[in-house]
């Protein structure tokens, strides 16, 4: 009897410890003590329930807790809650931390609010700190423009940017800037009486484009606008004036055509006509034997006087051959000359 007490004992010792040794590898498994005892160790208030809620609520712990640690080393007040509903709404916590330590050794008044809406808005917001503290150089691809008298510049500018912490949610990117800053560049060269205006004094454009303002409402604050290359291309106004010579030409050349197919219509038409009375000429000689058959068998027309038309006609065409002759008689002394 003993022996079987003895047996139950030992299994409800066994049922016990593999019960606490369930219990204890369930509360290591999703209690992470470790990252607890170095949160304690390292001065940050943590609670193992606050660390229970992170795993119901599907968050990293170590994602919470490693930013809040240098964070807190870093003198600066966050809240974890804070850091939780940011890395819920889909943030990265980490960057926004390193962006606020980043921000506090720089003197820059960046609260995490603003931090954390510059990251939710996808910008690098410690790059935006990095810039803040360290201006960025843009460099504009080579920019053509046309001065007055027609001879083409081309140039190319280096912006000085850094970061406007406070226009950053929202604020136009570096794509705006150099556009802003090629426009400008256009229309200072575009307002240049000669292009040897532009190659003497280049700092000209440089200071006519950074009056105009042109970082407002854009997320970053142009320092300085130097012009680091300045070259003269074709002349565009001679250009221009070639092209239009040959449109005029080929304007000038279709009128022409237009006005001699004109003149051959008009010559054609003309012909149309003089054959036409050539034809009715014909016609009405035809006709006269006819008239004079018909007037001699009516009466009207006497024989005698029939005699004294062919007479007449006899006469006209010898006189006409003695005129021809004449005329061929005086032209050849001419020609022997």
């Amino acid at each position: 009897m003993l022996t079987n007490l003895f047996g139950l004992g030992n299994t409800l010792l066994m049922v016990l410890a593999l019960a606490v040794f369930f219990i204890l590898f369930i509360f290591f498994r999703f209690v992470p003590v470790g990252l607890w005892i170095s949160a304690i160790s390292a001065g940050v208030k943590v609670s193992i329930f606050s660390l229970i809620g992170m795993r119901l609520r599907r968050v990293r712990p170590h994602a919470i807790v490693g930013p809040l640690i240098k964070i807190t080393k870093a003198d600066i007040p966050v809240q974890i809650n804070q850091l939780e509903s940011h890395l819920l709404a889909g943030g990265r916590v980490n960057d926004v931390v390193d962006a606020l330590i980043a921000a506090h050794r720089a003197n820059l008044d960046l609260p995490f609010e603003r931090a954390a809406a510059i990251d939710l808005a996808g910008r690098d917001v410690f790059e935006a700190v990095r810039m803040s503290v360290t201006p960025k150089v843009i460099e504009t691809p080579m920019i053509s423009a046309m001065a007055i008298n027609g001879i083409e510049i081309k140039a190319v500018a280096r912006v000085t940017v850094r970061t406007n912490i406070e226009r950053l949610v929202g604020g136009a990117g570096e794509d705006t800037i150099v556009a802003r800053v090629g426009e400008g560049i256009v229309t200072t060269i575009g307002s240049a009486e000669t292009h040897r205006a532009v190659l003497e004094n280049p700092d000209v454009i440089s200071k006519k484009v950074l009056e105009k303002g042109l970082d407002v409402g854009t997320a970053y604050e142009i320092l300085s606008i130097d012009i680091a290359d300045v070259d003269v291309g074709r002349n565009i106004g001679a250009q221009l004036q070639i092209e239009q010579a040959g449109a005029d030409l080929k304007i000038a050349q279709a009128k022409a055509e237009e006005r001699r197919a004109l003149a051959v219509a008009h010559e054609q038409e003309m012909r149309a006509k003089v054959e036409e009375m050539k034809a009715k000429v014909v016609e009405s000689e035809a006709e006269v034997p006819l008239a004079l058959s018909e007037a001699l068998r009516s009466g009207k027309l006497g024989y005698m006087d029939y005699i004294n038309l062919e007479n007449k006609k006899a006469d006209t065409k010898m006189r006409e051959n003695i005129g021809n002759m004449q005329v061929e008689v005086s032209a050849t002394p001419m020609n022997n000359q």
